[in-house]
């Protein structure tokens, strides 16, 4: 699979399944059995297929193949075969008649249009594509996750479905976040254990960690950064001096590391533009990419601004001048965007310079916000001081100090590796659900979700 394809959403292909009336329910067990289809809510007509039909826990709905005793059902106590069978008359009830032909629309994934229709032939029943509705994107089904996929996936679904025409940013998610928090919880020990703890997870041992078994390259990934960070702070479990500084040691150098922290969150602003800008293209043409705000017009203020600065910071009018002229097109071309929106007159011009002065103090505000990852790793480096220090002075209290160093190195290092790996997570998801995604994604998607009951026979349905 090619890496553009593996970006984006499975190709969807609207349809129509169309059976003779007397053939509907056969077509429908075998769309269910199938489970590739996402017909049409038919909640809107009164026959939802949601409610009465879900079963439990414990016994999930199923279909008989054969249409069953309803009588017989709820003596024998089926709830679950008595789900499924309410789901499908539901949408059986939903269903268009036109003289001895019902028909049902829905989605189906391109690619297993084939195989839907030779299923359905086998009863009598058709597959018919139909051109998408104007104004109705398809549902989002992404591709098939594994590896690193499957492991930052949790990180995009928590925030939203990713719109169908979008880019599914789930990899370049993944990898901006656990650099952020290893720029936090830089501390080559903890990051160690972090990897220990991500291959216990691989394992699968402890049953009460079995449903993070998929997660274990995300541990595992931020584990490895804490510890690169680590080694390049000279951390190793605090300022032991097991480590040398390769780099920067954060409470000596803060104002660098600060720095380093902003340059970090511009990189990753402008790959957030560039999956932006893509993104407002294939919602909405060259127009909305060039005007949107967090399209070309947003990307070039802050090109401009990144322009400005360096010819303060290098002395260079021409840079500065540059940068002033790409910041100003920018905002132009994000003026119009706004003015068009707001329907135009004296109320839109409002509108469009409240929102062009917005544009520019978010930009500042996202930007300066990445300061973040120096100050908590800053925080991290402070804790790691305290207990490294209050191990050392612990040793000078007599026959039992070096019993009580061993306990504070140890529980410290406990209270600052649960303390700071909550506060790492939280602040590398809070960058970048508000200051990443809000310019990759503008609209939120809606999953796909195909109907899909396993089936028995009639005789078991009664068993």
């Amino acid at each position: 699979m090619r890496w553009s394809e593996a970006m984006t959403p499975v190709r969807m292909q609207r349809i129509a399944l169309a059976a003779p009336a007397a053939a509907l329910r056969d077509m429908l067990v075998n769309v269910a059995v199938a489970g590739v289809v996402q017909l049409d809510d038919v909640a809107a007509e009164g026959h939802s297929p949601v409610g009465a039909g879900q079963g439990t826990a414990e016994r999930p709905p199923v279909l008989s193949i054969a249409e069953p005793d309803l009588d017989a059902l709820r003596r024998a106590d089926r709830d679950d075969v008595l789900a499924g069978e309410a789901q499908l008359r539901a949408y059986a009830a939903g269903a268009t008649h036109r003289d001895e032909v019902a028909a049902l629309t829905g989605w189906c994934p391109a690619a297993e249009l084939d195989q839907l229709a030779t299923r359905l032939a086998g009863v009598g029943a058709a597959v018919v594509p139909m051109p998408q509705p104007l104004g109705v994107d398809p549902p989002t089904m992404l591709g098939d996750h594994d590896g690193l996929e499957q492991a930052f996936a949790p990180l995009v679904q928590t925030y939203g479905v990713v719109p169908y025409r979008d880019i599914d940013p789930t990899i370049p998610a993944g990898i901006a976040y656990v650099v952020m928090f290893g720029m936090m919880f830089g501390d080559a020990g903890h990051g160690i254990l972090l990897m220990a703890a991500a291959l216990l997870l691989r394992v699968g041992r402890i049953r009460r960690l079995a449903s993070l078994r998929d997660l274990w390259l995300f541990v595992g990934g931020a584990g490895a950064a804490a510890t690169c960070f680590g080694l390049l702070y000279g951390e190793f479990f605090g300022p032991t001096g097991v480590l040398p500084v390769v780099w920067l040691a954060p409470l000596d150098d803060p104002l660098r590391l600060i720095a380093a922290a902003v340059a970090v969150g511009a990189v990753l602003l402008a790959v957030a533009y560039g999956i932006g800008i893509v993104n407002r293209w294939r919602e909405g043409g060259i127009r909305l990419a060039l005007y949107a705000s967090s399209g070309i017009a947003g990307a070039a203020v802050f090109l401009g601004i990144g322009v400005v600065v360096g010819g303060v910071l290098l002395g260079v009018t021409a840079l500065l001048a540059l940068g002033v002229v790409v910041t100003l097109v920018g905002l132009l071309l994000a003026g119009f965007g706004l003015f068009t929106e707001s329907g135009g007159g004296a109320a839109g011009i409002a509108q469009t310079g409240v929102g062009s002065f917005d544009l520019l103090i978010r930009l500042g505000s996202n930007l300066v916000s990445f300061a973040r990852l120096a100050a908590f790793g800053m925080t991290h480096a402070a804790l790691g001081w305290v207990v490294w220090h209050a191990t050392v002075g612990s040793t000078g209290l007599g026959p039992l100090g070096v019993v009580a160093a061993v306990v504070v190195f140890l529980v410290g290092n406990v209270v600052t590796f649960a303390l700071e790996a909550l506060v790492a997570g939280v602040q590398a998801m809070r960058l970048e659900f508000y200051e990443l995604f809000s310019r990759v994604f503008v609209d939120e998607g809606r999953p796909f979700r195909p109907w899909r009951i396993p089936t028995i026979t009639s005789e078991d349905a009664l068993c």
